[in-house]
């Protein structure tokens, strides 16, 4: 079986070779805590596309920091009572993308929240309070400074917040809410149901932002991770740091959130994926204790995944 990584034996088996800190459900815990007390100050601005069954909002809340999070909302104009909810998430420097392709979803009669990343492609608010984009650079940033300073600490709580967000609309069945993403998305839709385990469905591709280590012993700190050697290459040369900055990275390791998952997940897995190793696919899948099922693409990289979209289509459609 064609594989960039290990033997499937042995992925099946894998579980991660990134530390993790010694305080990491503490350090989740306190976070969640601190999220559940903001004020998250909705609001909902009309926008217009021509959908006749569909109304459309550009959604703003207030996140960890003060920062204002954009999202996209779709919904259907006509509901006999509470409805499913999707929550969609992008790929990393990305943003929420078009509307017109989440109107399957409004179609079916589901919510659909579309969240754009603070600080990356979409309309979102970095936490030094600018609107756009700071492109790359986010898994590092903040590794200089208390952990919970990890900007990725902000947007993972970001997520939980959309979730408890869309389970307080009136319109929304808080019982049949799920969630999606690839890559980045992949990993946001993961960390979304760990942080609030009351999402029933998690639909992941290639998932983003696990074993990070192993990632930078395979070699493949290049493209989406080619941040971590470039912060090896200015700021610790010699890695004299290697063991305190991989655990500092452990706290946003999504491996370590998995056991938090309630809901029933589905993730497709690609053994040629040299952007995110199938190794570290594996590591995050291995530790999802609820019901769950793996679409595993032997002969596919990070691109496009032939039937996976049906496949989640119909996974997603059971709520």
């Amino acid at each position: 079986m064609p594989c960039v990584d290990m033997p499937l034996e042995k992925l099946r088996e894998y579980k991660g070779i990134n530390p993790k800190p010694a305080d990491f459900d503490e350090y989740w815990d306190r976070a969640i805590a601190e999220m559940k007390k903001l004020d998250s100050q909705i609001e909902l601005r009309p926008h217009k596309l021509n959908a006749p069954f569909a109304e459309c909002f550009d959604l703003y809340f207030t996140g960890i920091g003060g920062a204002r999070i954009h999202a996209q909302y779709l919904r259907p104009k006509k509901s006999s009572g509470p409805h499913p909810a999707l929550i969609m998430f992008h790929g990393y420097s990305g943003n929420s993308g078009d509307w017109s392709p989440k109107l399957n979803y409004v179609a079916m009669g589901y919510s659909v929240f579309a969240m754009d990343c603070r600080g990356q492609g979409g309309l979102s608010q970095d936490v030094g309070g600018t609107s756009g984009t700071t492109f790359k650079g986010q898994i590092v940033r903040g590794l200089d400074d208390a952990p919970e300073k990890l900007l990725f600490r902000s947007i993972f709580l970001d997520c939980a917040q959309i979730a408890s967000i869309a389970m307080s609309m009136p319109e929304v069945d808080e019982k049949r809410v799920g969630t999606t993403g690839g890559s980045q998305g992949g990993a946001l839709c993961l960390v979304c149901a760990a942080l609030e385990p009351r999402v029933k469905k998690v639909a992941s591709y290639y998932p983003f932002l696990s074993d990070y280590k192993r990632v930078w012993e395979m070699d493949l700190a290049i493209h989406a991770y080619e941040e971590l050697k470039t912060y090896f290459r200015h700021y610790d040369p010699l890695h004299q740091r290697e063991e305190e900055i991989f655990t500092k990275l452990g706290y946003i390791d999504i491996q370590y959130l998995m056991p938090r998952i309630k809901g029933e997940a589905l993730m497709a897995v690609t053994l040629m994926d040299n952007i995110c190793p199938p190794s570290t696919q594996f590591a995050a899948y291995n530790k999802i204790q609820s019901k769950k099922d793996m679409l595993l693409y032997p002969d596919f990289g990070h691109e496009q995944l032939p039937l996976a979209h049906d496949k989640v289509f119909d996974f997603i459609s059971e709520l």
